[in-house]
């Protein structure tokens, strides 16, 4: 066996552990997943599902009085938010309350401010489901979740980076090498393949997990859809200055023919993404 893949083995192993070591996504997640899939499902299950948690319930309400899904009637109540702001929208609502506890602290081996993780995710969320449901609508949820926890492998790789710092500046010190490339060199995997594991973990459903897995190479699956709209999300709200990775990514231009979208048509959504980011963004999570 070569003596790089004997050295790196163990440290493959630690971070493999880490991913194991995680505690599981919160189970509300999947259970309101289920019931708004559920055309036989009413909003009283959902309700009943939220306000059996107080602690997620105040979120909810915080996110839906945000300035973005605010309505002239203020929200008080997890009844008032399923009938005002509807079904659909408390499934984001809920997505995002879920993910946002997770991009709570400085990932100090990427110099990533927690502020700047969530407002980039929450970008890419938005992006993404605007994009699907511009192109692919059926695709619209699944592709708010994926943008949300793309970089979730980022929390585990973190330290990792950390304590290798100046093996990283080594090896991109003449700028011809990428972090993925670095991140793949030295620490054996790059952040989209822990990702991937975190979602199976996580029992995400398989369509998100192959899309985070691939969201920076999405033609090595051209018939995967929602990797590329997760790519062409990513790069956009990178354009918008929340740029967290400071690498050159794979060219947008086989992505934006795949899911169809128009040069004319990204100046609009970087709007709409900075719009949402700066209305939602701030409400819960990063910081």
């Amino acid at each position: 066996m070569p003596d790089k893949l004997l050295k790196n083995r163990p440290l493959k192993k630690a971070i493999l552990g880490a991913v194991d070591n995680l505690p599981p996504t919160p189970n509300i997640l999947h259970k309101a997943r289920a019931i708004i899939a559920d055309p036989n499902s009413s909003f009283k299950e959902l309700e009943k599902l939220i306000i059996n948690d107080q602690a997620f319930a105040v979120k909810i309400i915080k996110i839906a009085n945000s300035s973005y899904y605010g309505r002239v009637k203020k929200v008080s109540s997890i009844q008032d938010a399923t009938v005002i702001i509807g079904m659909k929208n408390l499934s984001e609502l809920i997505t995002i309350a879920s993910a946002s506890s997770l991009f709570k602290k400085t990932l100090i081996g990427y110099e990533l401010p927690a502020r700047a993780i969530w407002r980039h995710s929450i970008g890419v969320a938005f992006g993404a489901k605007i994009i699907a449901g511009m192109k692919y609508p059926a695709l619209a949820d699944d592709a708010f979740s994926a943008g949300l926890i793309h970089d979730v492998g980022k929390l585990i790789l973190d330290e990792y980076v950390y304590e290798r710092k100046e093996a990283f500046q080594e090896f991109m010190y003449d700028g011809q090498q990428t972090f993925l490339e670095a991140e793949k060199e030295i620490l054996g995997f790059e952040h989209a393949e822990i990702a991937a594991k975190v979602c199976k973990k996580w029992n995400f459903p398989k369509s998100i997990t192959v899309a985070i897995r691939y969201h920076h190479q999405p033609s090595r699956l051209m018939s995967n859809k929602l990797a590329h709209i997760i790519h062409v999300a990513d790069q956009i709200t990178e354009s918008t200055g929340m740029d967290i990775d400071g690498i050159t990514l794979e060219s947008s231009g086989n992505s934006l023919e795949v899911v169809g979208l128009q040069i004319d048509e990204i100046a609009q959504l970087m709007d709409e993404i900075t719009e949402y980011v700066d209305q939602v963004g701030d409400t819960v999570g990063g910081s």
